[in-house]
């Protein structure tokens, strides 16, 4: 593939870093660019903390200096507010890229008619995509969307999703083969990702199940999708931006590092933490990533437990000297499911009443899509 184009922005790996809540910082951005071409996505930010000046919510926006293309992903529920603070992205942060998530199924958030509850109401959804795309439109910046196939399977959403960001000007949408109500768990559903391909006219990037590089040209020819976005499959394994960019490449290669290799990126990432956080904070920011990092190796409990309460850069690489650099990686991991997957849930969480129509004007203007600044789940 010669790589994914969105607007006027070419990226020559067609491969998407999803952004997922404390985890794809600057950070965590760097350590996977590193690895490999892509593009690589903030943190979900909210659109009412950015036009309001939160203090948590601009201190995610945060960049690294080798960042060339910066990436945001925006949650919001009122139109006015997504389109100020998308200009606020172009005209003070330089940003090249901005997506609009409505995909995130937490609780919290659908409660709110925000995230994969949001395209329901389909007029609301085009209003909120208008407004980022006329906001962005004079910075020559592309607006993207990524949205999941519906709440459940009786209220499918996605068809109309990828008609309305077509109609709204958007260079992209991104599906998740999953419903709401699935969550994480289950497998996605690569056929709706493929139907997607036949409705619109603008790209399709597929989400969902990417664990390998193989399983990423497997979604590109099963669905014609413009490119994948991978999120919990590079947990702890930066390096399949290494892999996905030889395989694009049309090169076999499959990294399968020893332990060794592997401490010495686990090294790197709280380097790069500490850098950007400090030490101290960057030390407790990296203690979530290293059961991920080990998963299916043979190191011990009480090590692994060590290394989860480390609290300085000297600590950490006494604990990572007492692994074995030799240990071969652990080939059951590899096709298998990383991070959270949990279960169905019986009823997604909505606004009352949130059924009723498709419209979803009203709801704004009456002040009930107020969102709280502050951070969110990835979708």
């Amino acid at each position: 593939m010669s790589g994914l184009t969105l607007g006027p922005l070419h990226v020559p790996t067609p491969v998407v870093l999803a952004p997922m809540a404390g985890i794809t910082n600057a950070a965590y951005r760097r350590l996977c660019a590193e690895q490999g071409a892509g593009l690589y996505v903030c943190e979900m930010i909210t659109s009412r903390g950015i036009v309001e000046r939160d203090r948590h919510t601009l201190d995610m926006l945060v960049f690294d200096e080798l960042e060339t293309v910066r990436s945001v992903q925006l949650y919001g529920t009122d139109p006015v507010y997504v389109g100020k603070a998308t200009e606020i992205l172009c005209a003070e942060y330089g940003v090249a890229h901005v997506d609009l998530n409505f995909g995130c199924p937490v609780p919290k958030v659908t409660r709110k008619g925000g995230g994969g509850a949001l395209p329901w109401k389909r007029r609301l959804l085009g209003s909120i995509l208008e407004h980022a795309v006329a906001a962005a439109a004079p910075y020559d910046v592309p607006v993207t969307m990524k949205t999941r196939k519906g709440l459940d399977d009786d209220h499918l959403t996605y068809l109309d999703a990828g008609r309305i960001a077509q109609e709204s000007g958007c260079a992209a949408i991104a599906l998740h083969g999953r419903t709401v109500a699935q969550a994480y768990s289950g497998d996605a559903d690569w056929d709706s990702i493929a139907r997607l391909v036949e409705h619109v006219d603008i790209p399709v990037l597929g989400n969902g199940d990417v664990w390998e590089a193989a399983d990423a040209l497997q979604m590109v020819e099963q669905t014609g999708a413009a490119g994948v976005v991978v999120g919990r499959g590079c947990l702890g394994r930066p390096w399949l931006f290494r892999d996905l960019a030889a395989a694009f490449a049309g090169e076999e290669t499959a990294t399968l590092p020893r332990l060794g290799e592997v401490a010495a990126m686990m090294r790197r990432h709280a380097e790069l933490l500490a850098k950007h956080l400090g030490e101290e904070r960057g030390c407790v920011e990296f203690r979530k990533h290293v059961s991920w990092y080990l998963k299916g190796f043979a190191a011990g409990g009480e090590l692994r437990r060590a290394l989860a309460m480390t609290s300085s850069l000297a600590e950490l690489d006494e604990l990572l000297g007492r692994l074995d650099p030799d240990e071969p990686f652990p080939a059951s991991e590899l096709g298998s499911p990383r991070g959270r997957q949990g279960s169905p849930r019986a009823k997604v969480a909505l606004p009352e009443g949130w059924l009723d129509d498709t419209d979803g004007t009203a709801w704004v203007l009456s002040g009930a899509s107020r969102e709280d600044a502050g951070e969110t789940s990835g979708g």
